[in-house]
Formats: structure tokens, C-alpha cells, sequence
């Protein structure tokens, strides 16, 4: 089989200026700001809307991100930790062992996709005078184009990434050591670090010594360590949400269904979690809980939220027509 396997050392540092970096991700996040503006501004104008509705609307958008993801990671992930040094969820500092300047380490998109309904729930009531559901509908598409851009600053630290693979397309990623994983050590407790191999390794059928799997070709090693060839996962799940993306703004410009108030919203539920459901499957765990565990916490998670959407496909013919004009094919909206 032809090999393709990439050497991922892209350096998170776009440039370091004085006491500043200035990385990807941060590059990256704010892109899916500005071109979600643009997108949302764009459908705001065809129906006649106040742009300081939408001036409102990021800003309750960008709070409700950050302190919502924020706090998902806290409690879904690490709480035994953060239930004791509760600070630490809302300050970027760390008090223990010692003190020191962290910044937002740890976010998680389920916590984001809560803390956005919990903020445009507040928007409705406070600025729009609507129904939850037709704000919904509209903010949700800019929001799968900004999943494409945040997962593809993940895959610029080289942070989230893929399971160990076979296929030909996977990538090392150098600033990820995965020996501590194939050698007895004192970082990790020797039962998670076996159960990590049973589940990650063994499945590969290629043997579990260093020895073995560099003579398979899926690792190599150099002074820095030894490196897996991994399914390169935010690729999978940034291209998921791009197509994400484009079904829901044909459903919004080009069908009747922007009319149908929820059902846009229902669609971005079904399609986002379904694609993070699936794409699971081919990620590394995210905390060492999740090693023995069948589906992990972003599964668990991402289930609600396709329920969700299938209720509310279900429950958008009961709600009343937004009563949108749709523009004619071939005219311009303005």
C-alpha cells in the first residue's frame, strides 16, 4: 500500500513579538468571528433586519462561547479537579502545585453549544422580542462555519488528535510523544497505559513492541521520541462541519424551510453531533477516564443533542411560519 503519512510539525506560533505570541488558533477563532459576521449580516439584510440587532447578537454569541465552553470543560471533563479549585474555571491562572499564567486551557464544544442556546435565550427576550427558535435557525449556520475554523486551529497546535491508524493518509504529529504510551513509565498508571494499548495498538494487528510497529511503518522514531501515524481527526470533523455549513445555507437560500421556524436549527443538531458521534470513534481519548470506557464523554454528550434535533424537525410543524419572504431565484437580495 502506497504510504502517505505526513510529518506534522507546524508550530502553533504564527510569531512571538516581546511577551506576545501570536498563534493559529487564535488567528483561526477570530476568522470564524469575522466571516460569520459577514454570512449572518448577509441573511439579516435580505429580510429587512436592524444590523444593531446583529452587533448585539455576536457579542451575546462570543460571551456565551467562551464562558460556556469554559465551564464544559471544567464539569464534563476534569471536575474532580475543578470542583476543588473552583477559581481556577474562571480565572487563566493555576494555584496548584504553583501558581502560574495559563490562559483558557481547556474548552469543550458541547459546553459552547449550551452556553449559545443559554445566551440566545437571553437575546430573544431581551433584544429580538421572538421566539428562540427564529433566532436559532439563523445563528446556527455561521456557528458550523466556525466549527470548520476552531477545529482546524486544533489541528494547527496539534492538539485532539487521531487515534493510532493503519491508512495511508495519516499523520505523525512531532509535538505529540506517544512513548510514554509503549513503554513502562512513571506517567501514567501501567493499567490505563496497557488498557491504552489493548485499545488502541492491539486493533491494528501490527504488534505492540516499538520494534513492531516501526517495522510496519505506522511509527518512527528520532531524538524527540517516538511518534504513531494518527488519523488526522480535526480534518475529518473540520471538513464534516464545512459540509455542514453549505447544506444548511442552501436550506436557508435556495428551499422553503427557512419559513418553518426550528427545523434549521433541528438540521444543525442532527448534522454537527452526528458527525462528532461518528468521528469519535477515530480520536485518541481526550482524558485518560475515557480509556476504558465504550463511548466517551463526547459521545455520551453529542446524544442528546441528535435527539434533540430530531424532536425538533418533528416539532417545526407545529410552531407557526416565520412568515420570511423568500427572495426569487435569480434576483438579487438586498
Amino acid at each position: 500500500m502506497l504510504s502517505l503519512f505526513i510529518d506534522w510539525e507546524v508550530s502553533p506560533e504564527i510569531f512571538h513579538l516581546g511577551g506576545i505570541s501570536v498563534r493559529y488558533y487564535g488567528l483561526l477563532f477570530a476568522l470564524a468571528f469575522v466571516f460569520g459576521y459577514k454570512v449572518e449580516e448577509r441573511m439579516f439584510k435580505s429580510e429587512g433586519l436592524p444590523i444593531a440587532w446583529l452587533d448585539k447578537l455576536w457579542i451575546y454569541v462570543a460571551v456565551a462561547t467562551i464562558v460556556g465552553a469554559r465551564l464544559g470543560h471544567c464539569i464534563f471533563y476534569d471536575w474532580a479537579y475543578y470542583s476543588q479549585h473552583p477559581l481556577e474555571m474562571i480565572l487563566p491562572v493555576r494555584f496548584y502545585p504553583e501558581f502560574e499564567f495559563t490562559g483558557y486551557q481547556g474548552l469543550a464544544s458541547h459546553g459552547a453549544a449550551i452556553g449559545i442556546i443559554a445566551g440566545l435565550w437571553y437575546y430573544s427576550r431581551k433584544v429580538s422580542k421572538k421566539s428562540i427558535f427564529w433566532i436559532l435557525d439563523r445563528a446556527v449556520i455561521p456557528i458550523a462555519l466556525a466549527g470548520f475554523f476552531i477545529r482546524m486551529g486544533n489541528l494547527m497546535n496539534s492538539e485532539i488528535v487521531g487515534a493510532p491508524t493503519t491508512v495511508p493518509w495519516g499523520f505523525h504529529f512531532l509535538h505529540n510523544n506517544d512513548l510514554r504510551w509503549l513503554v513502562e513509565n512513571n506517567t501514567i498508571e501501567e493499567t490505563l497505559r496497557q488498557a491504552w494499548v489493548a485499545k488502541f495498538v492491539v486493533p491494528l494487528g501490527v504488534g505492540t513492541s516499538i520494534d513492531e510497529l516501526m517495522k510496519s511503518g505506522i511509527a518512527f522514531r528520532d531524538s524527540g521520541g517516538v511518534y504513531l501515524s494518527r488519523h488526522p481527526a480535526q480534518l475529518y470533523e473540520a471538513i464534516c462541519y464545512l459540509v455542514s455549513f453549505g447544506v444548511l445555507l442552501y436550506l436557508y437560500w435556495k428551499t422553503q424551510v427557512r419559513k418553518k421556524m426550528g427545523f434549521i436549527f433541528g438540521m444543525f443538531l442532527i448534522l454537527i453531533f452526528s458527525a462528532r458521534f461518528v468521528i469519535e470513534f477515530f480520536k485518541d481519548v481526550q482524558e485518560n477516564f475515557e480509556i476504558t470506557q465504550v463511548l466517551n464523554m463526547g459521545q455520551r454528550l453529542s446524544i442528546p443533542f441528535i435527539l434533540a434535533g430530531v424532536f425538533m424537525l418533528w416539532y417545526s410543524k407545529r410552531l407557526p411560519d416565520t412568515g420570511t419572504k423568500i427572495p426569487e431565484t435569480g434576483k438579487k437580495s438586498r
